[in-house]
């Protein structure tokens, strides 16, 4: 993979080359991180000819720094926060309570929104890969995996397609294996590798789901 990538589609086709040691596995499971996971993970569960479906985590913004993650919360409740960013900017426990239950309440309405009466996947036993379009300070992505570690997955791994080098580090702590083929310095910004890098909709999450499920039941 070189960047910056053409788009979506292609990171995750580039990101299955990587993967392709998982094909094959009866076991195998990958999940999306919407929104913009979503095409990223249709590609690599194509490639892979693996199932697809969603984990979903929303990051903490700080108080007046909505860009700036103080942690996240995942479905389940796994819940993720950053101590040092807490202290250093002093935010108080009500203040972070508050986030918490906002983007919760998001997380739930997120879930219903793409998920609708469709059960979630089971997780025991099974070797997950969690696939995003890119990680900047990997607070979602940590939450996704402290959901995902309470459920006892046999593996898991989390394949992305361009991250800070320093940010797949201490992703390695969390994950059995992390897959990113792009660790640019400096970093700045995901949207930085991406030719085309559009905002994806809920309906955009949901018509690539649809025919990612409708193809799987066919």
């Amino acid at each position: 993979m070189t960047v910056p990538i053409k788009d979506r589609n292609e990171a995750g086709r580039q990101l299955a080359r990587a993967l392709d040691s998982y094909r094959g596995r009866s076991d195998l499971l990958v999940l999306a991180l919407p929104r913009g996971g979503v095409p990223v993970a249709v590609e690599v569960a194509r490639a892979l000819d693996a199932p697809l479906d969603l984990i979903l985590a929303r990051k903490l913004g700080t108080p007046g720094q909505p860009e700036l993650a103080m942690g996240a919360v995942a479905s389940g409740g796994a819940q993720v926060v950053n101590a040092d960013i807490v202290a250093a900017l002093g935010i108080a426990d009500d203040e972070l309570k508050a986030v918490v239950e906002r983007e919760t309440r998001e997380l739930e309405r997120r879930e219903q929104a793409y998920r609708g009466a469709r059960p979630r996947p089971a997780i025991a036993g099974k070797c997950v890969i969690l696939v995003d379009d890119g990680v900047a300070t990997g607070a979602t992505v940590r939450a996704a995996v402290a959901a995902l570690r309470s459920q006892q997955p046999a593996r898991l791994v989390i394949a992305v397609p361009v991250a800070p080098p320093d940010t797949v580090e201490r992703l390695r702590r969390d994950a059995d294996e992390v897959i990113c083929p792009e660790t640019p310095e400096p970093f700045i910004a995901i949207s930085r590798w991406y030719l085309d890098f559009p905002q994806l909709s809920d309906s955009d999450v949901r018509e690539l789901l649809a025919q990612a499920w409708n193809n799987t039941q066919g």
